[in-house]
C-alpha cells in the first residue's frame, strides 16, 4: 500500500492530503514511504533509517498540529521551516514602530521559541479630582486598537471585560500580593506592605471578611489551604504565620533568621508547607507542629515558588534570575535538586512570579509562566517525566520596572485560540498578551487604577479578574459573557 501511494503523489502530499480530509497522518505510514525502495539495502541499515525517519515524521506531525491549533495550516508551517537564514534580521522592525503592535523575532534555542520587543501603552486618561473610588468608576475603559482587534462576527473577544465589578480602597499600604480561595469564585484575599492581611467576599454584596494583623512587615506571600480554612503567610519580618479564616485569629508562628519571601502548602499532602527565605533557602515545614522538616540551599535568594499538580516537584525562582527544578517526596518531604535554567545571561533580575499550569495548548502539556523585574516573560513547557525539565517556548520583552510586578496566565482564555498573559504594569493599566502572536502581541488593556498595579489574579471560572495596586486599592474586574 506505501508502494503505490508513493508512486502516485510524494510522501508530503501524502501528508497533505490526509490533513486536508481531517485524518490524524500516522508517523509509521509516513515512515514507510520515506524508505528506500531497494531489497539489496542492508537490514540493519534499513532498521536505524526506519527508526530515525519514525522520530522525524513524528516530530513533524506534531509541529504541524501546534501550527494547526493556533489557525496556521501546513503552508505556514512549510514556509517556517524553508524560511532563510537572515530571516531574523528581515523581521527587525524600525525603532519608532507603534508600541505594542510590532515584534521582534530571535534565533530560538528550540523551534517554536520567540522574543517579542513590547512597550507598555501611555495612559491617556484624566481622573477628576474628588473621591478617588467613584472617579475610577467613571474613568473605566477597557481599549485596543482597531488594528490591534481580531475580527469576530457575533462574538465578543475572550479578553472582553464589561467594566468594575467592585473595589475595596480601605487598605492604606500597598497590596503586593492577592490570591482568590482554592477553587474559589468568590473569596479573595490580599497581603499588604503594612503587615495586614484582608479576606473579602466578591460576590454580591461584596464585603470584608476578616482584617489580620500579626506581620509587623511587608507580606511577601500567603497560600491557601484546600479547603480554604487557613492561610499561610510569609513576611519581611522573618516569620511564617498560619491563619484561622474563621476566627480572623492566627494559630501558628515560625520564626526564621531571615526574611521570608515565598510560601506554598503541598497540593496533595496540606500537612506539609514549603518556604523560601532570603538565605537561600527552601525548607519544607510540618503544618501541624512547625517543625522543620526537610531543607534544601539554592544558589541565591529564593524569591518566588509553585507546586505542579501532582506535588512531587516545586518550580522556584531567586533574584538571580534562574529558575529551578526541586523533587519533593509527598510522603516524608524529602527535597532534591534537578535542574536549574537562567533566563537571561547578560541581566540577573530578580524572578516576581513563578506560576504552573497543568495543561496548555500551545505546549500540548504542562507549562511555567515566570517573570521578572526587568520585564521578561518567559513560558517554558515543563517535562514532567524528566523532573520538570524546562524547554522555553516563548518570552516576551516588557518595560522594566522598578517594583516586583507579577503576572498570571489566563488558564479558560487560552482555550480560545491563543496563549494569554495578563500583568501589572508601572503606568497604572493592567495588559492582556498573547504569546502566540509575532504581531499584536498586546491585545487589550484595562483602565482604572491610578499607581502601579503590583498582581493580578483570576478567580476559580475565570469570570473576575482582581488587581491591587501601590496605594492599597484592589478592583475585580467582569468579564464579558461571550455569545
Amino acid at each position: 500500500m506505501a508502494e503505490q501511494m508513493s508512486e502516485k503523489n510524494g510522501p508530503q502530499e501524502v501528508v497533505v492530503e490526509e490533513e486536508k480530509k481531517g485524518k490524524n497522518v500516522d508517523p509509521e505510514l509516513f515512515s514507510c514511504l520515506l524508505q528506500p525502495k531497494s531489497s539489496d539495502s542492508d537490514p540493519e541499515y534499513v532498521g536505524i533509517r526506519r527508526l530515525l525517519l519514525h522520530r522525524k515524521a513524528e516530530s513533524g506531525v506534531f509541529r504541524r498540529r501546534d501550527w494547526r491549533c493556533n489557525g496556521k495550516g501546513y503552508v505556514a508551517y512549510h514556509n517556517y521551516i524553508c524560511r532563510p537564514r537572515n530571516w531574523e534580521n528581515m523581521q527587525i522592525p524600525s525603532v519608532n514602530s507603534t508600541p505594542g503592535n510590532s515584534g521582534r523575532w530571535v534565533q530560538p534555542p528550540s523551534p517554536l521559541s520567540m522574543l517579542f520587543d513590547v512597550e507598555s501603552w501611555s495612559s491617556s486618561r484624566d481622573l477628576q479630582s474628588g473621591n478617588p473610588a467613584s472617579s475610577r468608576r467613571n474613568s473605566f475603559s477597557s481599549t485596543a486598537s482597531d488594528n490591534d482587534r481580531p475580527r469576530f462576527r457575533g462574538v465578543e473577544p475572550p479578553y472582553s471585560f464589561a467594566g468594575m465589578h467592585c473595589i475595596f480602597d480601605q487598605s492604606k499600604a500597598s497590596v503586593t500580593v492577592l490570591k482568590f480561595g482554592h477553587m474559589s469564585s468568590d473569596l479573595l484575599a490580599y497581603g499588604a506592605s503594612d503587615g495586614t492581611l484582608t479576606v473579602c467576599s466578591v460576590s454580591d454584596p461584596p464585603s470584608i471578611i476578616q482584617h489580620m494583623k500579626g506581620h509587623t512587615k511587608d507580606v511577601t506571600d500567603f497560600d491557601f489551604s484546600s479547603n480554604n480554612q487557613y492561610i499561610a503567610s510569609s513576611s519581611v519580618d522573618k516569620t511564617l504565620r498560619v491563619w484561622e479564616i474563621s476566627k480572623g485569629l492566627c494559630i501558628r508562628v515560625i520564626y526564621g533568621v531571615s526574611s521570608q519571601m515565598c510560601i506554598r502548602f503541598h497540593p496533595v499532602n496540606n500537612n506539609f508547607l514549603s518556604a523560601g527565605n532570603a538565605k537561600k533557602e527552601i525548607t519544607v515545614f510540618n503544618f501541624s507542629t512547625g517543625r522543620i522538616i526537610n531543607k534544601t540551599v539554592l544558589d541565591s535568594e529564593v524569591t518566588s515558588m509553585d507546586h505542579d499538580h501532582t506535588g512531587q516537584l516545586i518550580f522556584c525562582g531567586d533574584s538571580l534570575g534562574c529558575i529551578y527544578s526541586v523533587s519533593m517526596n509527598s510522603h516524608t518531604g524529602a527535597l532534591s535538586r534537578s535542574h536549574r535554567y537562567r533566563i537571561s545571561n547578560r541581566q540577573k533580575s530578580p524572578v516576581t512570579t513563578v506560576q504552573y499550569r497543568s495543561f496548555s495548548l500551545l505546549a500540548r502539556g504542562p507549562v511555567l509562566l515566570t517573570c521578572t523585574r526587568d520585564g521578561y516573560l518567559s513560558f517554558f513547557s515543563v517535562a514532567l517525566e524528566v523532573q520538570g525539565y524546562l524547554t522555553l517556548r516563548c518570552a516576551l520583552k516588557l518595560t522594566p520596572r522598578i517594583h516586583s510586578i507579577r503576572a498570571s496566565f489566563c488558564p479558560l482564555l487560552s482555550l480560545e485560540k491563543g496563549e494569554y498573559v495578563v500583568a501589572g504594569s508601572e503606568d497604572s493599566n493592567v495588559y492582556f498578551y498573547d504569546l502566540t502572536r509575532p504581531k499584536h502581541t498586546c491585545v487589550n488593556k484595562l483602565q482604572g487604577h491610578r499607581f502601579p498595579v503590583m498582581d493580578v489574579a483570576w478567580n476559580h471560572g475565570a469570570n473576575l479578574l482582581a488587581s491591587s495596586d501601590f496605594y492599597g486599592t484592589v478592583i475585580a474586574w467582569k468579564r464579558s459573557k461571550t455569545v
